[in-house]
């Protein structure tokens, strides 16, 4: 199956902090993810200068289709950025690995993600979506989504209505199986009655988080699987070092996580989606999907940011066979 990811194109500045201060100096709520114009992500950026830093591509679904193309899956991913050496640097990083880029360029500045990770790994993002807010629903056709299989969506993007149905029609009028990575809990809070009928009408996996299913639902994980799963065909609930659930009808699959020292939880998410969806898209089975979702994700969260190695690849792609 060929695989099409479409999100917010951003840069991933990732700072790891020596305790959560600066989260209260800079009115961060711990573990959220809130959108800041540019001025205030200067000054995130100022007051961390002096901290360690990694940068690397980053947004949701783009994490999920590099997650993706690593384990061999054709992808592509649709996005904006801008005219400059930021954007240069996000398709670059898609190109090398293997992604086809889908890009539309503005003369906005491209989007950075300002990821603060606590000591505990706990992510806490200052975003400044930029050039990433020009994607609009006159940029896209239904031929954007010719000659995929499933669509990959982040719910980041419910902050454009517009946007997100546009999508999500043109998905559906081409045939796409369409999956929905829920956003932070209190973009879901934000949106909720929209995103609620658009998981009804359009969607057909949801991918959710402890946190973000009960944002969705208002109940806890088993009972949110339940509700998930009143709307969508396949929903997932992950419940961090408790593994994740799996429900498709009355069938309930439990997935065991693996052990694992968390370093930074940037990305854990995404890349539990980019092995589920490879697991789906080649027959596996809930069991050994959810099995490969864990592999990525425990093993990301080890390092910092929302990517790892080549050689890490090799043998994640070696432990994926032997499942």
């Amino acid at each position: 199956m060929k695989i099409i990811g479409i999100g917010n194109a951003l840069v991933d500045v990732l700072t790891q902090l020596e305790d959560d201060r600066l989260l209260e100096e800079l009115g961060l709520p711990r573990g959220s993810m809130q959108l800041v114009d540019a001025e205030r992500s200067a000054k995130i950026q100022e007051k961390s200068k002096n901290l360690k830093k990694t940068m690397a591509s980053g947004g949701s679904a783009a994490n999920t289709i590099h997650g993706l193309a690593k384990l061999g899956t054709e992808t592509a991913f649709i996005g904006c950025v801008g005219k400059d050496e930021t954007g240069r640097f996000f398709e670059e990083d898609l190109k090398n690995s293997g992604i086809k880029p889908v890009l539309f360029y503005s003369d906005s500045p491209s989007g950075i993600a300002n990821g603060m990770i606590s000591p505990d790994g706990e992510r806490t993002f200052g975003t400044f979506l930029g050039a990433a807010l020009d994607l609009s629903p006159e940029m896209l056709s239904q031929s954007h989504f010719e000659g995929y299989d499933i669509l990959h969506v982040e719910g980041y993007l419910v902050q454009n209505h517009e946007l997100l149905e546009t999508i999500l029609k043109l998905a559906k009028a081409a045939g796409l199986k369409i999956s929905l990575d829920l956003a932070s809990y209190n973009v879901v809070e934000d949106n909720l009655e929209f995103l609620q009928e658009m998981v009804k009408n359009y969607v057909d996996i949801v991918f959710a988080n402890e946190e973000e299913s009960k944002a969705f639902t208002g109940k806890e994980p088993e009972e949110a699987l339940d509700a998930i799963a009143d709307l969508a065909d396949i929903a997932v609930v992950k419940i961090g070092s408790k593994g994740s659930m799996v429900k498709q009808g009355e069938t309930v699959t439990r997935i065991v996580p693996i052990k694992a020292k968390a370093v930074d939880t940037t990305g854990a998410g995404d890349l539990y989606a980019s092995g589920f969806l490879y697991g789906l898209a080649n027959d596996l089975g809930f069991e050994k999907a959810g099995a490969i979702g864990s592999l990525l994700s425990g093993t990301v969260v080890e390092v910092l940011g929302a990517k790892f190695g080549e050689e890490k690849w090799t043998e994640i792609r070696e432990k994926v066979k032997a499942l």
